[in-house]
């Protein structure tokens, strides 16, 4: 009797492993205890599965299974187990999981309608009402509401690449955010000027470089140029097609190799052959020299644009 007992329980725990497998590997591989009690895992067991390193704490209420080894889905999904039913990323997390920041969380944020504390590296947000979406599987705050509560904490120019990538990745609408503004709510100021002085070419810039450059033609009242646009076959850093004139930027990592330069000839010439001129700039002159860069700018555009009002004459 007492061995067909142990078999029956050894059976009952063989399920119950199955099925916490099954829970775990749709959540990134954690569980909350309100999870392993849903599945008859009660207090006594996990302390043994604890013990024997099938379960592992990650924050108070939320395990891993099988390894506390987690990956940034993991993490993620373990914040909002402990912040607990209706939890959402927020803030800069939210940012970074919709793709409007580049920066990967270290700190985790969430914001939750429980009564909640912070723990290790989650900063939890009470808020009485939390509305969410659901992005790559996770739940998080409504992309305008996620650059609202971004505004007042990452740099201008941040803010302004999170909003045209926003706009580009078709997540919101200027007027959605818009109507997420208000008196008195942190960051609003911020977001009211980034989407009054919005540039959605910041969506298509690489960071560095082209959003400097980008972002320099800007505060010169230089008519902004297309970024990353074919020209002649190749790929251009920044383009005024109705002056023909085309702008590379070259850091020394990507241009400094022989066969880098190599291509970079070829491709001047090319975009010379179609009839447009070539500019190149380094990041040390747009930084130190960004007087002299506009400088040249504005007179071969004005050049070009002449050229092509005396060609318009001469064939009229």
């Amino acid at each position: 009797m007492p061995e067909r007992c142990e078999s029956a329980h050894t059976r009952r725990e063989g399920i119950n492993q199955v099925e916490l497998a099954r829970v775990a590997a749709g959540q990134w591989g954690v569980v909350s205890v309100g999870q392993l009690d849903g599945l008859g895992i009660g207090r006594m067991l996990r302390t043994r599965w604890v013990r024997d390193g099938r379960l592992h704490r990650i924050y108070p209420g939320v395990h891993a299974v099988g390894h506390p080894a987690l990956g940034l889905e993991g993490r993620l999904a373990a914040a909002l187990l402990y912040a607990g039913p209706g939890a959402a990323l927020s803030g800069v997390t939210a940012g970074s999981w919709l793709g409007l920041l580049e920066a990967k969380p270290r700190q985790l944020h969430v914001c939750t309608p429980r009564q909640c504390s912070s723990v290790q590296d989650v900063t939890v947000h009470a808020r009485r009402r939390v509305e969410r979406v659901w992005h790559k599987r996770l739940p998080v705050t409504p992309p305008a509401q996620t650059l609202l509560d971004i505004a007042s904490v990452v740099r201008f120019t941040e803010l302004r690449r999170a909003l045209a990538e926003a706009e580009y990745l078709r997540l919101v609408t200027l007027e959605k955010v818009e109507f997420v503004l208000g008196r008195g709510k942190p960051g609003s100021a911020a977001l009211r000027v980034a989407v009054d002085c919005h540039q959605p070419r910041l969506a298509r810039t690489r960071r560095g470089l082209e959003e400097k450059f980008l972002l320099l033609c800007e505060r010169h009242s230089l008519t902004p140029p297309e970024v990353n646009v074919w020209v002649a076959g190749w790929r251009v850093d920044a383009a005024w097609f109705e002056h023909r004139l085309v702008v590379e930027l070259d850091s020394h990592l990507a241009h400094g190799t022989p066969s880098r330069l190599e291509r970079d000839h070829q491709r001047d010439l090319d975009l010379r052959t179609a009839g447009y001129s070539v500019l190149r700039y380094t990041w040390q002159q747009l930084h130190q020299q960004p007087e002299r860069v506009i400088a040249e700018l504005r007179t071969l555009l004005a050049q070009q644009r002449s050229d092509q009002l005396g060609h318009l004459a001469r064939h009229a």
